[in-house]
Order: structure tokens, then C-alpha cells, then sequence
């Protein structure tokens, strides 16, 4: 059996942009990105914790340590500038991974700069 299960998760960062005329995606620090170990093109979900909007799109390198988070195109409707955000990706694991397997978890500060990183060990059911 194989599970889908949370990979990482970028904890209340805050949109710095939102780009409605451009082709789609959301742009994210690239220090953000290897932080939570998401690729550049790889889905992921969106929860806005402003609004309530949950959305799916994929994700793009912004500069280095710029703090950058921007939601565009179409997407762009359902986020605005400082709207505080939770960037989730998801991948498949086989059960034996799930016996070592720990997501990452990456908490930043109002500008979005990295304040703390862990990876979460999943309580065992009994």
C-alpha cells in the first residue's frame, strides 16, 4: 500500500506580491524552497489563513533570501499582499518509508525569513 502524506510545509508565510497577469504559478524564496525541500515545478497546495481560499499550483524559484511570496495568475484572486499563507507539498510513501518518515516543517518570521525548522515525527497508532 502506498500513502499520500504531507512532505513540508511552509508555516504562515506572508504574500508579498499577487500577479494576476502572469501565466500562472507562485514564487517563493528560493532559500524557502530547499528549506522545505520543494522543487522548482512541483505542486502544491495553498491555504490561505486570511481568507479561507485552498488552492493547487506549482512552485517557481524567486531570488535568494528575498522573502518573496507570489501568487499569480489566475490564483492571484484568491491571495493579496499580506495575506498570511500555509504552502503545503504533498509525495507518496511505500509503508516501510513510513517507518522513518518525517515531514518538514518551516516557520518564519513577518518577513518571511526562516526562524525555525523541525521535522515532525508523527505520533504511532497503537
Amino acid at each position: 500500500m502506498q500513502r499520500t502524506m504531507l512532505q513540508s510545509k511552509l508555516h504562515r508565510v506572508r504574500t508579498t506580491h499577487s500577479e494576476l497577469d502572469y501565466e500562472g504559478s507562485c514564487a517563493i524564496d528560493e532559500t524557502l524552497l530547499d528549506a522545505a525541500d520543494i522543487k522548482e515545478y512541483q505542486q502544491i497546495d495553498i491555504y490561505n489563513v486570511n481568507n479561507g481560499e485552498r488552492f493547487t499550483t506549482y512552485a517557481i524559484r524567486a531570488e535568494r533570501n528575498s522573502g518573496v511570496i507570489s501568487v499569480n495568475g489566475a490564483a492571484a484572486r484568491k491571495a493579496s499582499p499580506g495575506d498570511l499563507l500555509i504552502i503545503a507539498s504533498y509525495a507518496v510513501y511505500s509503508e516501510a518509508e513510513l517507518a522513518t518518515f518525517k515531514p518538514k516543517l518551516v516557520y518564519v518570521d513577518a518577513q518571511n525569513r526562516i526562524k525555525d525548522q523541525r521535522q515532525h515525527i508523527p505520533v504511532q497508532a497503537a
